[in-house]
């Protein structure tokens, strides 16, 4: 059985203002029902499309950004290529210059000593000796070339040690065991100890980069004091080494025996 229409009205009555004539609006609720749910369908439209124009307006700004961050990471890469490009150049280099100093890498033990140890270094051909001990020692673990002898007579020219041209940063050595009598900096000699190894024997270790020992320190034959450099009155990385007796410099050779 079908069912009857709705026959409520809703009647709206408007009356302009200074007007004697009326006018009235008949709509039945059927149509009212009919135009609140357009309206209800037309409003969760217009939210689904504001809310679509946000998140594309979102999405469009992440993708800016996101550009920008790829950008950043192709210069980065492209840096990161430049350095990778000068470090295998600088280890050609190194290699070349430890090939021209002889310091080819060899199943020999350098020698060196690192304190603080509690046993002598594994491999090494004899552990160091402690105390005193006349300078017997070559004063670093690379070869390195000899550029500059014991020379002069008392003149302004003279050359009281050996110049041995070391790449920067390689170990300096205590010659003998003795005690740290001066350390510190110099306008000739630049970063420099003294040590004391009794019996008026002293070495003198000059242009290094760091040093590593403290003024009245002990140190042990083979220790390392320090590390090569350049500093001072120097042209290039080189290690000035003196050998004193009684304060007066003698012939480092003539006690050392330079690597072969």
């Amino acid at each position: 059985m079908r069912s009857s229409p709705d026959p409520r009205r809703l009647t709206i009555m408007l009356v302009p203002d200074g007007s004697e004539t009326t006018r009235t609006i008949t709509v039945s609720y059927r149509r009212l029902r009919a135009y609140a749910a357009l309206f209800s369908l037309l409003a969760v439209a217009a939210t689904v499309m504001a809310g679509s124009w946000w998140y594309l307006a979102a999405r469009a700004a992440r993708a800016g950004e996101l550009e920008r961050e790829v950008e950043v990471m192709r210069r980065d890469r492209a840096r990161v290529a430049a350095l990778v490009q000068r470090l295998e150049t600088i280890e050609e280099q190194y290699v070349g210059l430890r090939a021209m100093f002889g310091s080819a890498q060899t199943d020999q033990p350098s020698g060196v000593w690192l304190p603080p140890v509690s046993a002598p270094r594994p491999g090494g051909s004899e552990p160091p000796r402690r105390g005193s001990t006349i300078p017997s020692v070559w004063p670093l673990t690379e070869r390195g070339f000899v550029t500059q002898e014991l020379h002069g007579s008392g003149g302004a020219d003279d050359h009281p040690g050996l110049d041995i041209a070391v790449a920067s940063g390689s170990y300096i050595r205590a010659a003998g065991g003795g005690t740290v009598v001066d350390v510190g900096d110099d306008a000739v000699y630049g970063r420099f100890v003294v040590i004391d190894h009794d019996g008026g024997y002293a070495t003198l270790y000059g242009h290094a980069s760091e040093t590593f020992v403290t003024l009245g320190q002990d140190v042990r034959e083979r220790q390392v004091i320090a590390l090569s450099g350049s500093t001072g009155r120097s042209t290039g990385p080189h290690l000035h080494f003196e050998i004193l007796v009684e304060g007066d410099p003698v012939d480092p050779l003539e006690l050392i025996e330079q690597p072969g």
